[in-house]
């Protein structure tokens, strides 16, 4: 009798087991539909929140486009009224901003797509929405190295910095690679002298260089880099003839400092391939096009203007792969016709949640709190 009713002991022990295993079971697929229903609610919630435009970015960043669209037209004119002809095979867009394939100022080979992607006047609005992740502020002081083989870029820029009312140091060097500013008839300080004209903007270089090999011209015509010489010197602006890089870079470091006074360099913006802003060491063509604020650095003693603002750490913005540039940032690939100022992706990369999305995140972790809290009522 004692054996039996130990047996149906032992049976309603497994019974029960058996029972609260069955009821735990059902209380974890409880749980995990519940918490499964609210991720999918919340999920839907935030698909719905309509994005918000980060307005005074965007303004900017189509004002600069405006800006270097009627820079553009300003140098058409300016071509034209020197009786000077636009190639329309080789400049669909009729920009003025595309050179010859050689001549005796010409430094390099060089991609046409590229510097035909470059005149996009949207260009101007990616170098706001650099600036501004760059952390450069209203009032600040930057510094451009520039070589003329883009002619639009140096334009680009100078449109960024005049719509947020920045004080540009501007270097550049006037020997260019094929299809930049490389026409002897319009050069680069051509080019300069009618945007000045035109009111277009106010900014001279604070230098000036040959650019080229050893930044002196030494892969130039010689009558070429004459003609150069005497157009520097007829505008008076500082020569800058040093053929050793140490020297060169320095030299250059010493000027952007001297002329932003008590101000601090906020960025510093590279355009093409200057050997002075490059430097000799084969690390420059790992970096990736767009802001640069840490790389490896190579020796000094191979270091351009780049690896030393990095050093500095001034944010750099690398304008040269342009066809990684223009995918990066969604400005398409030699555009005819040109987009109009305030079209492409790059203005969709300024969205932002509204702040009801972050209210209904916090709404989202507490739920999921007070599911865990009270689980064992489930």
């Amino acid at each position: 009798m004692i054996k039996k009713l130990d047996f149906m002991k032992l049976n309603l022990l497994k019974e029960r087991k058996k029972s609260d295993s069955t009821q735990s079971k059902k209380k974890h697929f409880k749980l995990i539909a519940l918490l499964f229903f609210l991720s999918a609610l919340f999920f839907v919630g935030a698909q719905l929140i309509p994005l918000q435009t980060g307005r005074p970015l965007l303004k900017q960043m189509i004002t600069s486009s405006r800006i270097m669209a009627r820079a553009i037209a300003a140098i058409r004119n300016c071509q034209r009224s020197q009786g000077l002809r636009l190639n329309k095979e080789q400049d669909p867009n009729l920009t003025g901003l595309i050179g010859q394939r050689m001549s005796s100022i010409t430094t390099s080979l060089g991609s046409l797509e590229a510097k035909r992607t470059t005149t996009n006047p949207n260009f101007a609005a990616l170098m706001v929405f650099l600036l501004k992740k760059a952390g450069v502020m209203k009032g600040d002081t930057i510094a451009v190295g520039a070589s003329s083989s883009f002619p639009a870029l140096i334009v680009a820029v100078l449109s960024a910095a005049k719509t947020m009312e920045l004080h540009p140091l501007l270097i550049s060097s006037l020997g260019a690679s094929q299809w930049g500013a490389n026409c002897p008839h319009f050069h680069w300080l051509k080019i300069e002298d009618c945007l000045l004209s035109q009111g277009i903007f106010q900014v001279k270089p604070i230098a000036v260089s040959l650019g080229g090999e050893g930044d002196c011209g030494q892969d130039m015509d010689p009558a070429g880099r004459l003609f150069l010489l005497k157009e520097i010197k007829k505008r008076g602006y500082f020569f800058l003839s040093e053929p050793d890089l140490r020297k060169n870079v320095s030299l250059r470091m010493a000027l952007y400092k001297r002329e932003a006074g008590q101000s601090k360099i906020k960025a510093f913006i590279n355009i093409g391939g200057s050997w002075a802003n490059l430097g000799l060491d084969p690390s420059v063509l790992k970096l990736k096009p767009g802001l640069i604020r840490e790389v490896s650095l190579p020796p000094t003693k191979k270091r351009g203007v780049v690896f030393e603002m990095v050093a500095a750490r001034i944010p750099v913005i690398h304008l040269l792969f342009i066809k990684g540039l223009s995918q990066r940032y969604g400005l398409p690939w030699d555009p005819v016709p040109l987009p109009s100022p305030g079209e492409g992706r790059i203005y969709q990369m300024v969205k932002e949640r509204q702040p009801v999305f972050l209210w209904l995140a916090c709404l989202y972790l507490i739920s999921i709190l007070v599911v865990f809290s009270f689980k064992k009522y489930i």
